[in-house]
């Protein structure tokens, strides 16, 4: 009676640690979806010890018993959940029936093959999850209650005080193959972990079964679904898309996805419009009003899925009944994968779409296996006939289950022989198979290492085989050490290995559902793959409507060059787009900065480059009238200089006034050569020179011009008056006079680079910060305030040009000089407009100056030494002294003196006689 008690109690706790551990699951990971419905069983056939085909009633439980020295236990969801009170829907043909006789063709392979396994048998114990967590739950108590009665029976003493051996006991499994949905492998995993029995998966790909902390023996074959966002995230960055709208199934895989989704979507700044998350007992009018929730964001085209293919079915039918066929771009996960359950008469609504499939190759041999089997022969299996009526809808003979279709969807009271032909409507091999073989091999290959490590020390070869069959698998030991390290290729040559978190391999060919050319059926093309990154074909890909044109989802255009965005308040995907500042550059999508002076953006406006600093050419196209000038009126200079020093002695050049023509040759020579100063790239010393020598230069010439007007003057204005001789118009002294009116103008010139010292500077012409001018380091007014004295001097020689222009025209000299100052006065008149003018043009404003400064010189030179020139080149009769006989109007009696007869005679004296520099007195 106590060892009764005991084990009640035992059983008791272990269903209540399980439930307990599922419960705290689902309610931090799947919300209400535990709250599943209990049901009934279908009776079914179990295989015996000797292999005979028998009918066995475990409780009320279907079961797949083959026996073996090792059995692996195997989950599948043979029947769909049901949408009644009943426990299990109508039977699946592919992810049930495909997948568990893919484990039975694997176990039997295994068997089969010398290599692995040697000696020892696999046999299999497989279960119906019927697609809910809460019925796998219930029929995992299978493996635990085996694994208990194998450990306690013995403790169980009779009557007659021999030892209880217990009867129908399921075998005991060292690990076991499942299950499908994530939602189902996390329920049973915190069973199995209780007992630590290993568990493969073949299709759940929820992350949150990577946690080690409470899945400790899980492991799969396939890879997590933050692998799967991970790649479709890439998809969307790829194409550029960065305004969507997300949709996910309750539970566990469509919840976990999406939100790994969202998360990588982050790190690639895409931007969810809408997040849409369909309830667990979903009805039509909740797909419609998702697709209606969708359609308020009519820019986010793209729509993530994270859908259980039923959910995405019904998806598909609201967007067709709805009509919005073509409206939305569908990027689906393996959920969808390439099935053709979601697109069955939803073709238009599903064209274009991108969808995520496990990277696998059809499994060599397995389509040959299945098409051969026959519900006669196929006795192990217990559903074979359920899905033989299911396929040929008809009613197999014998069989007592109710029939999905056939005679209650028909109407058609068809019998099946049994010997139909499986039509290729009714299979395709399912994407899942090669991971079904995967998973059983990966055991079979831990299995073998653990068993020759375990038996390695026994030489015998009888013994060895014999330790093999009997080793008792320690399910900590089995997992960490053998399943997790495990990796060999498979059929094909792809790698089968497990990371430290028991994840398989992350590999997915990405799927374009479309619609062939010439056929005109539709059909999923391979367009790519993901294998840690994206490769994608986008020239293969087929959009909806047939269009090879990719299409766009975004809330807002990007923004052009040069500009930045404006993001509105609560949408960060959603902007206005303003244009930076012409000399600012963008730091990034939201923000310009200042180049800064001197600096300015480059032509993508990512950065800034140092602006070139213009200033004049001797190249330069403004150059060319100014070095003309300046080169020709040097020319002429030289020629005026040389041409008086080899007349030196003539009448004329004496007359000239020698000292004072040289002085204004000088001046002459430097307005000339200060135009190449000018032209020359500003420095401090160019610019100190452009300050001396314009001021010296220009005052050299005028104070020369005023000595010599001031001269004639005097000299006839004292002859009316007085025959004697005006003071300081000796040749000494009209130097000396020159040489302190241009001291006055050094003196300015030196106290002006005393209180601003020459240097250079950069301007920016009309305030264009994009143009630096290189330009001596003075204000442009300053500069032609330093000429005022210049312009005095001017005005000064003019008005004695004007007293004196009367003078006879034997004395014309005063004239020239007249004429030479009233051009000078217009052209200063013309040239300080045009400077003033031209302060935003930095050639023209010193191509005006240069021309100005030479064609003063250039008529100063031409008036005053033009006629004497002419008269030494081409008149040398008339370069001779002439004796004045007979007096004039402007001649004056000076005095008197005797002739040969001794008879007193006047001495008359002309004003040119006077100031002649060779005159004296008798």
């Amino acid at each position: 009676m106590a060892s009764s008690l005991w084990w009640c109690w035992l059983w008791l706790a272990m269903v209540c640690s399980a439930e307990g551990a599922t419960k705290r699951f689902d309610r931090m990971y799947l919300g209400d979806n535990s709250s599943e419905l209990g049901g009934a069983y279908v009776g079914g056939y179990s295989v015996n010890a000797n292999g005979s085909a028998g009918t066995e009633e475990s409780g009320s439980t279907s079961v797949i018993n083959i026996p073996g020295d090792f059995v692996l236990g195997g989950l599948f969801p043979v029947h769909k959940r049901s949408v009644t009170s009943a426990p299990c829907g109508e039977i699946q043909a592919q992810r049930g029936i495909q997948r568990l006789e893919a484990m039975l063709y694997a176990v039997d392979h295994v068997n089969a093959n010398p290599a692995i396994l040697p000696h020892v048998r696999l046999g299999a114990s497989v279960l119906d999850t019927c697609s809910r967590g809460a019925y796998a739950l219930e029929q995992s108590l299978e493996y635990v209650r085996a694994f208990l009665s194998h450990r306690d029976a013995g403790e169980f003493l009779c009557a007659d005080g021999s030892r209880a051996i217990a009867t129908g006991v399921p075998p005991a499994v060292v690990g076991v193959v499942g299950g499908s949905y994530s939602t189902v492998s996390a329920r049973v995993a915190n069973l199995l972990r209780l007992f630590k029995i290993p568990q493969i998966s073949y299709a759940s790909t929820s992350a949150a079964l990577s946690d080690k902390s409470r899945f400790e023996f899980f492991a799969r074959t396939v890879p997590p679904d933050n692998l799967q966002a991970k790649a479709m995230a890439d998809i969307v960055n790829y194409f550029n898309w960065t305004y969507i709208s997300t949709v996910a199934s309750s539970g566990e895989y469509g919840e976990q996805g999406i939100d790994s989704f969202q998360r990588e979507a982050r790190a690639r700044n895409i931007c969810i419009a809408v997040t849409a998350k369909l309830p667990h007992s979903s009805t039509p009018a909740h797909f419609e009003g998702i697709i209606r929730e969708l359609q308020r964001k009519p820019t986010a085209r793209v729509v993530v899925l994270f859908l259980r293919v039923e959910d995405a079915r019904q998806l598909l039918l609201a967007a067709k009944s709805l009509r919005v066929a073509g409206q939305f771009v569908w990027i689906a996960s393996d959920g969808w994968g390439k099935q053709d359950i979601p697109v069955l008469g939803n073709e238009a609504a599903a064209e274009g779409a991108l969808t995520i499939e496990l990277q696998s190759s059809p499994l060599g041999g397995f389509d040959d296996y299945f098409r051969q089997l026959r519900p006669a022969t196929n006795r192990r299996n217990p559903w074979f006939a359920e899905f033989w009526e299911h396929a040929h809808k008809c009613r197999y003979r014998g069989h007592q289950a109710k029939v999905s279709g056939g005679d209650d969807e028909t109407g058609d009271n068809k019998t099946c022989t049994g010997d139909e032909r499986v039509p290729d409507s009714a299979y395709r091999q399912e994407s899942k198979i090669p991971f079904v073989f995967k998973a059983v091999y990966a055991f079979a290959h831990a299995l073998h290492k653990m068993l020759e490590d375990s038996c390695a020390h026994i030489s015998k070869r009888s013994r060895r085989i014999r330790c093999m069959k009997t080793q008792n698998i320690d399910g900590d030991t089995f997992y960490k050490q053998y399943i997790l390290n495990v990796s060999f290729s498979d059929e094909r040559g792809d790698l089968v290995a497990f990371d430290k978190r028991g994840d398989g391999v992350g590999r997915y060919n990405i799927m374009n559902f479309r619609r062939h050319v010439e056929t005109r059926m539709y059909e999923y093309v391979s367009v790519g793959h993901w294998s840690s990154g994206l490769s994608i074909s986008e020239n293969d890909i087929t959009w909806a409507g047939c269009s090879h044109v990719t299409p766009t989802s975004r809330c807002s255009a990007p923004c052009g060059r040069a500009q930045i965005k404006h993001v509105q308040q609560g949408d960060t995907c959603c902007w206005l787009c303003t244009s930076c500042k012409p000399w600012e550059y963008v730091l990034d999508s939201n923000t310009c900065t200042d180049c800064g002076v001197g600096w300015w953006p480059n032509k993508d406006v990512t950065g800034c480059f140092r602006l070139p600093q213009q200033h004049m050419r001797f190249d330069d196209v403004f150059a060319i009238v100014p070095v003309c000038l300046s080169t020709l009126g040097v020319i002429m200079t030289v020629a005026v200089m040389l041409t008086f020093a080899r007349y030196i002695d003539t009448p004329i050049v004496k007359a000239s006034g020698r000292e004072l023509s040289y002085l204004l040759l000088s001046g002459f020579l430097i307005c000339y050569l200060i135009t190449f100063v000018f032209l020359a790239k500003p420095s401090t010393m160019v610019c100190a020179v452009q300050r001396v020598g314009t001021g010296f230069g220009l005052a050299l010439v005028y104070a020369s011009l005023l000595t010599k007007t001031n001269r004639i003057f005097r000299i006839f204005h004292s002859a009316g008056r007085s025959a004697k001789r005006p003071p300081f118009i000796s040749p000494k002294s009209q130097v000396t006079i020159t040489l302190v009116l241009v001291s006055v103008q050094l003196l300015y010139t030196g106290a002006w680079l005393v209180l601003d010292p020459a240097g250079t500077r950069q301007h920016h012409p009309k305030g264009r910060r994009d143009i630096i001018v290189l330009k001596c380091q003075r204000r442009d007014e300053s500069f032609l305030l330093s000429l005022v004295y210049i312009m005095l001097l001017i005005a000064t020689c003019t008005v004695y040009a004007i007293k004196t222009r009367k003078i006879p025209e034997n004395f014309n000299e005063s004239k020239c000089i007249g004429f030479a100052m009233y051009t000078t006065c217009i052209v200063w008149l013309a040239f300080v407009p045009l400077y003033f003018g031209t302060f935003n043009s930095f050639q023209i404003n010193i191509t005006t100056l240069c021309v100005a400064i030479s064609l003063s010189a250039s008529v100063t030179l031409l008036c005053l030494f033009g006629p004497k020139m002419y008269l030494i080149c081409f008149h040398p009769q008339k370069n001779v002294q002439r004796q004045t006989t007979r007096p004039t109007s402007y001649s004056k009696v000076i005095g008197k003196r005797s002739n040969d007869n001794g008879q007193l005679q006047p001495v008359v004296a002309s004003p040119l006689f006077l100031f002649s520099p060779f005159h004296g007195y008798p």
